[in-house]
């Protein structure tokens, strides 16, 4: 899905490995109306080629002629448009604005070497923030940037001279149980951004009829999560209402840095599903993770109202924490 986890980096790559000259446009800073969030990007290459987008209409056109001359001077560029009230319905926006794009030329401003290691970064599920800017020494960091990693949200440090570039991983959701309210959960799941799994060894549930077009893992719950993976963005869904199949992939939940783990049952459900983790030998903290009852409570009785409550949760964790 393009919108969250594009491939500007990996075309970028291939097309400086074919010999053209590349260059990547960023957008690094926007006030009023802007049609791209910071950290957008557009890739140009010496051919005029482009993927991406910064802008849109005329704004576009102008960065990438920019671009071309930065890919031949071999040198970074910090561009910045205003568009008038005015001019803004021309270029699709509801009224005007500014933003500031920076352009880094590959191999001559931001190293191969430095886009390799991102590009396989990226391929890894691995969690990466770049830093650039025009006086900043260019670089990848793992650590720190909380707050930012959190909230996909890119922009210059404290000293306005440095952008931090984050690189996320897609979001993924694994659901246990091809549930009447899983055929809910999973459109609305994919409206919001996440890759939706279903894991069900009963066939019958998971079937292509139920979940048209969906991956649909028939295997025994911690297999399926085993064989998926479990990372800082993946949420867990457990539906089945069943010990069985439910426990084992909450397990393997808890010893993961999945960042959502939400459990559908009444509270006393709840009570005896802690019961048997504690019995397991995981800490009080470790069971806090488990969102039991499943979903925020805004008085959800039908499947879809449920779903509701379980994305709005899930959200609510990613962006503002547990």
């Amino acid at each position: 899905m393009t919108d969250r986890f594009d491939t500007i980096s990996e075309i970028a790559l291939d097309w400086h490995r074919a010999g053209k000259g590349v260059a990547l446009a960023t957008v690094v800073q926007t006030w009023g109306s802007a049609p791209r969030r910071v950290g957008s990007q557009l890739v140009i290459s010496s051919d005029a080629e482009i993927e991406g987008s910064v802008s849109g209409g005329c704004v576009e056109g102008a960065v990438v002629a920019e671009a071309l001359d930065a890919i031949e001077d071999g040198k970074p560029v910090m561009l910045e448009y205003g568009v008038s009230d005015g001019d803004a319905f021309a270029v699709g926006l509801a009224c005007g604005g500014t933003i500031r794009v920076l352009v880094e030329p590959i191999g001559a401003v931001m190293p191969v070497s430095l886009l390799e290691e991102l590009v396989a970064a990226r391929d890894a599920r691995e969690p990466v923030a770049y830093v650039t800017g025009m006086t900043a020494e260019r670089r990848l960091v793992r650590d720190g940037h909380a707050d930012r990693f959190r909230m996909d949200r890119s922009g210059f440090e404290e000293d306005g001279e440095t952008f931090i570039a984050i690189h996320n991983p897609p979001l993924r959701m694994i659901i246990v149980g091809a549930v009447h309210i899983a055929q809910a959960l999973v459109p609305m799941a994919r409206i919001a951004g996440f890759d939706p799994l279903l894991i069900d060894p009963r066939e019958s549930f998971g079937s292509e009829a139920r979940f048209p077009g969906e991956t649909i893992l028939h295997d025994w719950p911690d297999e399926g999560v085993a064989a998926y993976g479990l990372d800082t963005r993946t949420a867990l869904v457990l539906l089945t209402h069943d010990p069985k199949l439910d426990d084992p992939a909450l397990e393997a939940a808890l010893r993961s840095d999945v960042f959502y783990i939400g459990a559908l049952g009444s509270t006393r459900t709840h009570a005896k599903r802690v019961a048997r983790m504690t019995e397991k030998g995981f800490s009080d903290a470790e069971i806090a993770r488990i969102h039991g009852p499943i979903g925020l409570d805004i008085g959800a009785s039908s499947p879809s109202e449920i779903a509701v409550a379980i994305l709005s949760q899930m959200i609510s964790v990613l962006r503002q924490g547990a």
